[in-house]
């Protein structure tokens, strides 16, 4: 029941959620009662201060703090987009090699008004399953590297439908035959995965990376095509020009 701790001190830690444990309980939990917060509290004894949060459905880095005081600075951090966070994700078709996506979203049910939305993305790897689509013999999908320069509610999955490449496995945004072929060849969870993070460290003043290798059935996904992990990009590197 104990997740796996990537780095971890005094103050804060980062551990790797699995995909499909809710976060906290919410109004979206429905009759659950297991959620990564108790299991956390549970796990190292002590009151903990999620720093962000995660959809149910997406793996990787989670950021939490022991006290008040360092739940409040890295919250600023947070603010001020001081913390570099990467995803990896499994889209339909082949996107350009490097572009971003700005296009204003809502918050999600309940919050109709729109706020800006960026997120960058860097097509890593492409390949094909023999499975005939769109009048072409295969289907073709890319590996993907996501780099949110905003929060918002679901924001690279919507951003990637917006794009009509549909992120694999997610059955709000996502397309049902995609989906299907990949639970065919065992692949059962939306392939979102929360790579890497990199956070200035509040109380000692250096720049902590914490990085959460995919495993299960998002590998399990990758191998599917022979991918192998990719390096991710250096922080600040050049915008990429093409736009959608």
């Amino acid at each position: 029941m104990e997740l796996p701790v990537l780095l971890a001190d005094e103050w804060l830690a980062v551990v790797d959620k699995p995909a499909g444990l809710m976060v906290h309980d919410s109004v979206l939990a429905a009759d659950e009662t297991d959620f990564a917060a108790d299991r956390l509290r549970a796990q190292f004894g002590r009151p903990i201060h999620l720093v962000h949060r995660l959809d149910r459905a997406t793996s990787g880095c989670l950021l939490l703090a022991f006290d008040r005081e360092t739940a409040s600075a890295l919250g600023k951090a947070v603010m001020a987009q001081q913390l570099d966070k990467r995803y990896l994700a499994i889209c339909r078709g082949w996107p350009e090699e490097e572009f971003t996506i700005d296009h204003a979203l809502d918050g999600g049910p309940g919050k109709p008004q729109k706020k800006p939305a960026v997120t960058r993305f860097r097509r890593l790897a492409t390949g094909e399953l023999p499975v005939p689509s769109g009048g072409f013999p295969t289907s073709r999908y890319a590996l993907l590297e996501c780099e949110p320069l905003t929060g918002r509610f679901r924001q690279i999955r919507r951003h990637l439908k917006h794009a009509s490449h549909h992120m694999i496995g997610d059955t709000s945004h996502g397309d049902g035959r995609h989906n299907r072929e990949f639970r065919m060849r065992g692949v059962h969870r939306m392939l979102l995965h929360a790579w890497r993070l990199g956070f200035p460290h509040p109380h000692l003043g250096t720049r902590l990376q914490a990085e959460a290798p995919p495993e299960g059935e998002f590998a399990r996904a990758m191998a599917l095509f022979g991918w192998p992990l990719p390096v991710s990009a250096p922080r600040n590197a050049a915008a990429p020009e093409a736009r959608i």
